[in-house]
């Protein structure tokens, strides 16, 4: 293993071969600007200059050449861009491959969690992307119809993204675990005119059902005309078939014709219709462009955390979570190749995640903290495998302890590949801060804003705070990849990210620039806690517990305290072969009050097996704060184990009796 510099805590440097073979770098010399941050400066200053250069220097391709870069005319709230252009999503990521090298090259490698594998090029998408898309449009869906995509991870889930956005219809990701009520509330609210799905998929070893779930949903979408069904599990599950609605895949595509044309969008015509949930009433409608959405990705997966054409990608993740559709996006449109496995990183064994790195030479990781927080209680198995391919980690979801970066760091990376940390939201499609592939870095941080967001850490004011405070993480200026309003709610749009500031995007995420200029998020903003007059953020004191080396995750919230204002309630995921007691909850108590003084002894240290989180491993503290008070728990359809929720009742309750 490589020694880790630790002076000053920085424990990454880029090499000068990285520094020299980087987009960033390349960008940066075109521009004639020293490093990143004169980059975010000239673009703060002057956004037309820099969107114009960034479109132009990624390639992003148009029909029709835009008029004007940027128009806010109706205010910063409601910009537009790409004036006057036409485009396309599969213009930009498919169609512009052809005729080049990269056309008979691997795109997809696919593996599920039975073992099954496949490996599918460009042009073998491509027919594919072709052959749905005629079959979409035989069934009379095309422009502006919104098509809900119902699918586990499979190849033919990327055919189906690209082939409605080729026909110039809606995108509408749902997660893969859905019950039938999350499923009818979105369709229902996005008038969708078609599904796609499978007969089920694989879940832990059992055939989990997806057609018949969705068939129950359907009692209750009168606008659902057409359903697709790809035959993943076949004879192994029941799948009942609507006559005159239901389609299986391979007949529908069969003899489909393989030169689909594109269609000719406006740049500002929606591509993705993405629900993320609020904290009480409906799903929020998110609505990423042809334009914005690929621009978006291309500047983040690309300029700022270098992913090239000779890079093959792997991100467990799900095509109900916008990182699930980034994979194939971002992979396609510089031309690389994507890893996609069927499942969970840990089944049907514990090293399945560390095996398909190997097996298949990933050189760029997209990993959650979560994920790793999880994967660490299994040992030094992850030891056993070969990562010498790999180049880049990137991270997203949750906050980092820093030991689970170190562990990621040093056992995976073997302290050469950094780990480029990002923030941002399903609303920005894609990053506002993030860690950069020409700085230094220390454990967990950002190094600042992605160029062309703006990005501020500020007070209660809205002016910017001071180093070591915590504030507010805001936009002051436009980004290409930002939803243009919430889908038929512009008033909810105005009061979640603008009412606070005006001026500002509001994120909602707790944030802070350290006296080197390092940033920080501790959780969301409506997470922190406020003990005897200092509010802190729950990732420190998460961070305490996890360095007791007895935990696997925790949750920690404030719960309502009569002397100090609020006290900690700590609900902790023991380690296995940990016994769930008082020694333990001692420990436990002991470790948060050696790192952070005797006020933040924990009133309530409560043990379970588990920890609601979403499909994109983000731990739910709202949840677990509202069980615990005995609150309603507001939308609860984002959940991967709602079973867990249950679970921490059962708990609370046992403490209270």
């Amino acid at each position: 293993m490589t020694d880790i510099e630790t002076t000053g805590s920085i424990v990454w440097r880029p090499s000068d071969e990285l520094r020299c073979e980087s987009r960033m770098q390349a960008f940066l010399d075109q521009a004639g600007l020293p490093d990143r941050a004169a980059l975010c400066e000239r673009a703060d200053a002057d956004p037309a200059w820099y969107w114009n250069a960034l479109l132009k220097f990624l390639d992003i391709r148009f029909y029709k050449p835009y008029s004007q870069i940027l128009d806010t005319s109706k205010g910063i709230q409601w910009p537009v861009w790409c004036v006057d252009g036409t485009t396309n999503v599969v213009l930009n990521c498919i169609d512009k491959h052809r005729g080049t090298e990269i056309w008979d090259k691997v795109w997809i490698e696919w593996e599920g969690e039975d073992g099954a594998t496949r490996s599918l090029t460009y042009a073998d998408m491509d027919a594919e992307i072709c052959r749905f898309a005629a079959a979409l449009k035989a069934r009379g869906i095309g422009k502006g119809d919104v098509v809900g995509l119902y699918l586990p991870m499979l190849s033919e889930s990327f055919a189906a993204m690209f082939a409605i956005m080729k026909i110039g219809a809606v995108v509408l990701p749902l997660f893969s675990g859905f019950g039938p009520q999350p499923i009818a509330v979105r369709l229902n609210d996005a008038e969708a005119k078609a599904v796609v799905t499978a007969d089920g998929t694989l879940r832990r070893g059992s055939e989990g059902a997806m057609k018949a779930v969705l068939d129950e949903a359907l009692a209750e979408c009168p606008t659902v005309r057409d359903v697709f069904v790809v035959a993943r599990l076949g004879d192994r599950i029941a799948c009942p078939m609507t006559e005159g609605r239901d389609h299986w895949w391979h007949e529908a595509t069969a003899g489909q014709p393989t030169d689909t044309p594109t269609e000719e969008m406006d740049a500002e015509d929606m591509a993705f219709l993405v629900y993320t949930s609020g904290t009480t009433g409906k799903p929020k409608g998110v609505v990423a462009t042809h334009c914005g959405s690929i621009s978006k990705l291309a500047l983040d997966i690309g300029l700022c955390f270098d992913f090239k054409q000779t890079d093959r990608m792997m991100w467990v993740s799900d095509m109900g979570w916008v990182v699930g559709p980034f994979t194939g996006l971002a992979t396609s449109f510089f031309g690389g190749s994507l890893v996609v496995a069927e499942g969970t990183p840990d089944y049907p064994d514990t090293t399945r995640h560390w095996r398909l790195m190997q097996d298949y030479g990933v050189t760029w990781l997209g990993i959650a903290p979560t994920t790793v927080r999880g994967m660490m209680r299994y040992g030094d198995e992850v030891e056993e495998f070969d990562y010498s391919k790999l180049r880049i980690m990137a991270s997203t979801g949750e906050p980092w302890t820093e030991d689970a970066w170190r562990w990621l760091f040093e056992r995976v990376g073997g302290g050469r590949s950094p780990i480029l940390n990002y923030c941002g939201g399903t609303e920005c499609f894609g990053g506002i801060i993030s860690s950069g592939i020409l700085e230094p870095m220390k454990p967990g941080t950002f190094s600042g804003p992605m160029p062309g967001t703006g990005a501020q850490v500020v007070d209660a004011d809205g002016n910017p705070a001071p180093p070591g405070v915590l504030g507010e993480l805001v936009m002051t200026t436009p980004s290409i990849g930002n939803t243009r309003g919430l889908w038929r709610d512009d008033e909810r749009y105005l009061d979640g990210y603008w009412s606070m500031y005006g001026d500002k995007w509001r994120q909602g995420d707790w944030a802070m620039i350290d006296e080197d200029g390092y940033w920080y998020v501790t959780g969301r903003s409506d997470d922190v806690i406020n003990i005897s007059g200092k509010r802190t953020g729950p990732t420190e004191i998460e961070g305490a517990l996890m360095s007791s080396g007895r935990i696997s995750e925790a949750a920690v919230i404030g719960v309502p305290d009569p002397v100090k204002g609020a006290a900690l309630c700590c609900v902790c995921v023991p380690m296995p072969g940990e016994a769930s007691d008082d020694k333990l909850r001692g420990a436990l108590s002991n470790a948060v009050t050696d790192a952070l003084g005797r006020s933040y002894r924990p009133r309530d240290i409560l043990f379970v097996s588990d920890l609601p989180k979403t499909r994109n491993m983000k731990i739910m503290r709202r949840v677990v704060r509202s069980v615990v008070l005995g609150e309603p728990a507001g939308d609860l359809s984002s959940l991967v184990n709602p079973e867990a929720v249950e679970e921490l009742r059962a708990r609370t309750s046992e403490t209270s009796a």
